[in-house]
């Protein structure tokens, strides 16, 4: 049955599309094609995973950030009630103020640092893709 009958169209399910390969010729190109895929997708998992690692880090860097802000507010703080109880009132209270400082900072540098981890994604673009090359060979198959 060939394609040229304009009554008959080629119906991919009876006719092979290269009817004059041998076996061994197909099952090497279908080996080549997969192994070609496979690399593909270990070459995209890599990229993907080297941005959302970079996300990560710049998320716990927001997160270390504002440790060191809520250690450096203790610290004022602490010192400014110490002071506030040993010396004048002036003195304390300017302790105080930057101790609170550093406690808006730690709380800025907390909610940008826990968003940027959140927003962290297991290789999006791999999974689907490995989604779409499991149906793709399935479709080979039969």
């Amino acid at each position: 049955m060939s394609q040229s009958t304009s009554n008959q169209q080629w119906d991919p399910a009876t006719e092979p599309k290269r009817p004059d390969a041998t076996l061994g010729e197909l099952f090497a190109e279908m080996t080549s094609e997969v192994s070609t895929l496979f690399r593909q997708e270990v070459q995209l998992a890599k990229t993907e995973a080297k941005g959302e690692a970079s996300r990560a880090a710049k998320g716990v860097g927001m997160l270390a950030g504002a440790g060191l802000a809520a250690w450096m507010m203790l610290l004022f703080v602490s010192l400014a009630l110490a002071w506030l109880l040993d010396q004048a009132m002036n003195t304390a209270l300017a302790f105080l103020i930057v101790g609170i400082l550093w406690g808006v900072v730690a709380a800025v540098l907390y909610v940008s640092g826990k968003k940027k981890v959140a927003a962290v994604e297991p290789l999006p673009t791999t999974v689907e893709t490995i989604k779409e090359d499991v149906e793709w060979a399935r479709q080979q198959r039969s």
